[in-house]
Formats: C-alpha cells, structure tokens, sequence
C-alpha cells in the first residue's frame, strides 16, 4: 500500500460505515441566514449544539449581556437585572428552538418594533432619528455574537422551561 493508501481507506471506511459525515456543515453567514415567516430560523448556524455554560456566560458579558434588558431568575446571582425587555422565565415554554434562534439572531424579525439588537446581522444599519448626528458605517459590519454564540444561547435559553414561584 502507499502512503495515502492507508488514510484513504480508513476515511472510505468511516464515510461508508455512518461513522463520519459526508462533509461538515459551514458556518451560515449573516447575510444567507433564512428566517421563516414568523422569524424563526430552523436549523443550527453552525451544525454544532450550543453549549448551555458558555450560553449562561453570555447572558452577563461583552456583546450578549441579555440581562441589560431582561430579568432571569435562574441568573439572580448576578447584579443590574434590566427591565426593559421581558423577563425570560420560562421562555422555553413560550417560543420553541427555532423561534428563539430568530429572535436572538435578529428579534425584528418576529416583533418589528422591538429595541432588542439583531445580534446575528451585519447591515444596513439605519439611524432612527434625528439625533444621531454621524454617518452611520459603511458596508457590513460585525454581527454581535458568532454564530456559535447564538447556539450557546439558545441552548442556554432552552433550559429556561420553568416559572419561579
């Protein structure tokens, strides 16, 4: 056998076999993102589960920091609970995965008036008002959150199916 024999043949075998997939699924970008009629999006950005440690992460820092606008019981640990966006007890009994994958990805989506950031969008961005004085950017911008970090979150917020007594 050659020496590219070997490695062949065991990848032959894994894709034959079910134990390899056939090809990995790309990251969605931003801009090829397909929301339902509703808002939703339906299936994973990335093709990678969320993981719910590093979702609770986000909640509290850098560009997630859910907890500016909403209140989460099961995050009472932490300070400065906002109240200007629902609170999320419960959630996941309000919104299934994908809904919630939408409205984290871009809430206006699915509520049109909403002040909640779209977190997975690059752009146009328009300014609401006179008083912004500046140019709005150029071009794209960087979304928000990555679209693993969108995953994380949802992940996180699927595990929010009870309302605190």
């Amino acid at each position: 056998m050659t020496m590219f024999a070997k490695p062949v043949a065991c990848a032959a075998f894994l894709i034959v076999s079910g134990l390899a997939p056939l090809h990995a699924q790309e990251v969605v970008a931003p801009s090829a993102v397909s929301f339902t009629d509703m808002g939703g999006i339906e299936t994973s950005l990335t093709g990678t589960p969320g993981d719910v440690a590093a979702g609770a992460e986000l909640m509290n820092k850098g560009s997630g920091n859910c907890i500016a606008c909403h209140k989460v019981t099961a995050l009472s640990d932490l300070p400065f609970h906002g109240e200007i966006g629902p609170p999320l007890d419960g959630v996941a009994t309000r919104w299934d995965e994908a809904q919630l994958r939408g409205i984290v990805a871009n809430a206006k989506k699915t509520f049109p008036g909403t002040i909640m950031p779209a977190f997975y969008h690059t752009g146009p961005y328009v300014r609401p008002g006179d008083a912004f004085t500046g140019d709005a950017a150029k071009g794209d911008v960087a979304p928000l959150l990555s679209a693993q970090d969108v995953e994380n979150v949802v992940a996180y917020l699927m595990t929010l199916d009870t309302y605190p007594e």
